[in-house]
């Protein structure tokens, strides 16, 4: 479904100047969050019938990006991949409990570390990475497929200078908004 730009400069769609200073990047970010719900809605139907949810196709991915991953030395240890997908700890564990079920990854003492888990991908858990990887370009070229090469080339090159400079200053710190209770 397609929508026609309006006049109306309250509608984000309308192509008109947007008036506050910040209103531009908040518009941008606006549009990014949807794109990104659109994405991820249409891979997680995709998949579905594969048993796998966007979140472990992310940790399937990520394991799958280690050089080694089916060795039990060079495996990504559990606390790794956590850190890696920015979630806690046990929610990592949840994730791997269901692809371990799935025969997707198995559990590996870390020769290194007994109180450390390695996980390693199973053949069965690379079949699956090559799915994730056709649904994931299928969803893409479905979202961005009218999108010239060059504008995909911008696109792409801006929201990677966004993300360098924002590692690049470090963790933002989490202040109240004026105004707001202490």
């Amino acid at each position: 479904m397609t929508s026609t730009p309006t006049n109306d400069p309250a509608d984000p769609s309308s192509g008109l100047p947007l008036s506050s200073p910040g209103a531009a990047a908040a518009e941008l970010a606006d549009a990014m969050t949807r794109a990104i719900k659109r994405i991820r809605r249409q891979t997680g139907w995709r998949l579905e019938p594969y048993g796998i949810t966007p979140g472990q196709a992310r940790a399937l991915r990520t394991l799958a990006h280690v050089p080694g991953c089916e060795t039990p030395d060079q495996a990504m240890r559990l606390s790794d991949l956590a850190e890696k997908l920015h979630i806690a700890p046990r929610s990592a564990t949840t994730v791997v409990d269901a692809l371990e079920e799935a025969g997707l990854v198995e559990r590996s003492p870390d020769p290194a570390d007994r109180r450390a888990v390695r996980l390693l991908l199973t053949a069965d858990g690379r079949a699956a990475v090559e799915r994730i990887g056709r649904v994931r370009d299928e969803v893409a070229q479905e979202y961005f497929g009218e999108v010239s090469p060059g504008d995909e080339e911008v696109l792409l090159r801006v929201l990677r200078s966004a993300e360098a400079r924002f590692l690049a200053a470090g963790p933002p710190r989490r202040t109240a908004p004026p105004g707001a209770a202490r």
